[in-house]
């Protein structure tokens, strides 16, 4: 037996869909209710999670790179897709202030709770920014925005494509052009091949905090679902493919068990996975291929001092 889709809501829906494949699986957009955006604040200031550090050293030595790259001459928009709490983009919002360039700042975050701390600390920390946050998904975002007259710079960082396999990265950003005009760009994050030990550590810290994150969704399902898992009997499990770059997340069952969801009895086997979340790191040709696939044409890379992460400014193709 199935559960009807039609009548349940979006998490539902997603839970049983995902759990009801023969690979079960939980989509990872569902890491960030109140406690799982928290979580995700400790894990980027974790000594083992390079990639915000690394990003924001990016932001600190190369900002009038940037902005020279972006031509700030003219008024522009920046749409950041998934905002969070802006930490890095502060860097650039401040320098771009201090220019005294024309722009307004977009921030997209499908967490309303996230956009009003965002919101409420920018006005305190960017005194005269103008400041239009949007609570909802990256594509209806878009559809209401990228039809304003002036210039798009989407921002994209934090190596979130990297939450997508390469065929999903390629559809990604070729739906995202499409919103674009001539002219407009985007502006991404990624995370770049390196030593494998140096990659699975900033999924496996030590503390555990990483863990946390995964097992905080089966307490979400918990109270937002009616389920009942015991999240001591799963296990967090990462890994690292050098040669794909991909580094995936699972939590496997422990034991056989069944899971109860909103009255729906979803079985486990012994050491069964749920696939949480992949992770991919790029090489420079990878990311040409990349750009070329998705109707973008490369700009300008900014690197960090040990080349362990890329900002790049692609260009929306005519």
């Amino acid at each position: 037996m199935t559960k009807e889709l039609t009548t349940l809501t979006p998490l539902a829906e997603d839970v049983f869909e995902g759990l009801q494949a023969d690979n079960k699986y939980l989509p990872s957009k569902y890491f960030y209710d109140a406690r799982g955006d928290e979580l995700f604040q400790q894990i980027m200031h974790l000594e083992e999670y390079y990639l915000t550090r690394k990003e924001l050293e990016i932001f600190q030595t190369h900002k009038q790179a940037i902005l020279e790259a972006i031509n700030g001459a003219e008024p522009f928009r920046i749409i950041e897709l998934g905002a969070g709490d802006g930490l890095k983009t502060k860097v650039l919002l401040k320098h771009f202030m201090e220019a005294k360039v024309d722009f307004t700042y977009t921030p997209v975050d499908i967490s309303g709770n996230v956009l009003e701390i965002l919101k409420s600390n920018l006005k305190a920390e960017i005194p005269g920014l103008k400041i239009e946050p949007y609570e909802g998904d990256y594509f209806d975002a878009l559809a209401e925005i990228a039809e304003s007259p002036e210039k798009d710079i989407v921002f994209f960082l934090g190596s979130n494509v990297g939450n997508f396999s390469e065929k999903e990265a390629v559809g990604f950003l070729t739906k995202l052009q499409e919103f674009l005009k001539e002219g407009d760009l985007l502006f991404m994050g990624v995370d770049l091949k390196k030593d494998p030990a140096i990659i699975l550590n900033a999924y496996n810290d030590e503390h555990g905090v990483t863990r946390e994150f995964n097992l905080n969704l089966l307490d979400r399902i918990n109270v937002e679902l009616e389920a009942n898992f015991d999240r001591n009997q799963f296990l967090h499990y990462p890994y690292y493919n050098p040669h794909t770059g991909e580094c995936r997340s699972y939590l496997i069952s422990k034991v056989e068990q069944a899971v109860t969801i909103m009255d729906e009895e979803i079985h486990f086997n012994a050491w069964e996975a749920i696939f949480m979340e992949i992770s991919k790191k790029y090489d420079q040709k990878q990311l040409k291929e990349l750009a070329t696939a998705a109707g973008f044409i490369p700009q300008k890379t900014f690197f960090d001092s040990d080349n362990w992460f890329a900002d790049l400014l692609w260009l929306k193709e005519k």
